[in-house]
C-alpha cells in the first residue's frame, strides 16, 4: 500500500489531483489520511513527530506492508514511521526542511501559542489555509481541495488545523535516518526555497532533484514525483 503523507498545514485532500496518475501508475492500495490535527483528524496534546507517526500507524491495518510517499512535514513523520518498525518498506520524502534556524522554530512556537482566528467569510479562510499550506498559487479558492481545511460554525469561518500543530521541532534527520532500516530517498524541487541540494546529499542516503520544480512538486507535477516510486512498486 502507497501511504501519503501530506505537509504543514495541508490536508489528505492535497493528494486530489493523484487519483488519475495512481489508477495507471501504482499497482495496489494507497491512503492519503489526514495528519493529527490537521483536516478531519483529532487533534493531539502535542506533536512531537513520534506521537504524530504512533497515531498514524494507528490508523493502518494489520499486517499492512506500505511504502510512504511524505511531503516536507509528512516526510519527517514517515522516516518516524519507518523507525518505529511500523510495516514500512520503503520512505520517499519530498521538500523536507532540515536546517532550522533559532528564529524560525521562535516564529512557529509563536504560531502555536495564537489562539483560532475566526473570518466573516469563506473566502477570507480560504486565503489563509492556501498561505498556510504553501498552495497560494497552485490551487484556486474555490476548490473543493481547499474545504477539507476549513470548518464552518454559525456563519463564520476558521482552518480545522490545530494551531498548537505548528509547533514543531527541528528534526534529527540523522537519528531518523539512522533508525530507518528500509530504503529512503530524500528528494526536492529543483526551485524548493525550503531546502537545498547540498543539505539533503550531506544526509548520507540518496537523494534526488525534480527539475523545474518547487516546494510543492507533488501538487504542480503529480507524474515526476509519482516516478520517484517506481523502484518500489
Amino acid at each position: 500500500m502507497l501511504l501519503l503523507l501530506h505537509g504543514m498545514g495541508a490536508t489528505g485532500a492535497v493528494w486530489e489531483g493523484w487519483r488519475t496518475p495512481l489508477a495507471s501508475g501504482w499497482p495496489g492500495r494507497w491512503l492519503a489520511p489526514d495528519l493529527p490535527g490537521h483536516g478531519r483528524a483529532a487533534p493531539l496534546a502535542g506533536y512531537p513527530y513520534p506521537a504524530v507517526a504512533a497515531q498514524v500507524a494507528a490508523g493502518l491495518g494489520p499486517g499492512d506492508r506500505v511504502v510512504v510517499l511524505g511531503h516536507s512535514y509528512g516526510g519527517v513523520v514517515g522516516l518516524a514511521l519507518a523507525a518505529a518498525g511500523v510495516g514500512v518498506e520503503a520512505v520517499v520524502t519530498l521538500g523536507v526542511k532540515v536546517a532550522w534556524t533559532p528564529d524560525e522554530l521562535a516564529r512557529m512556537a509563536a504560531l502555536a501559542g495564537r489562539p483560532v482566528s475566526w473570518f466573516p467569510s469563506r473566502a477570507e479562510a480560504a486565503a489563509r489555509y492556501l498561505r498556510v499550506s504553501g498552495l497560494a498559487g497552485l490551487v484556486d479558492e474555490a476548490d473543493p481541495v481547499v474545504d477539507a481545511g476549513l470548518v464552518e460554525r454559525d456563519g463564520g469561518w476558521r482552518l480545522a488545523m490545530d494551531p498548537a500543530a505548528f509547533a514543531v521541532d527541528a528534526p534529527d534527520m540523522p537519528g531518523l535516518l539512522a533508525g530507518c532500516r528500509v530504503p529512503v530517498l530524500l528528494a526536492r524541487g529543483e526551485h524548493d526555497p525550503m531546502v537545498s541540494d547540498a543539505e539533503l546529499a550531506a544526509l548520507g542516503v540518496p537523494t534526488a532533484r525534480l527539475a523545474g520544480l518547487g516546494h510543492n512538486a507533488h501538487v504542480e507535477d503529480p507524474r515526476a514525483v509519482l516516478d520517484l516510486l517506481t523502484p518500489y512498486r
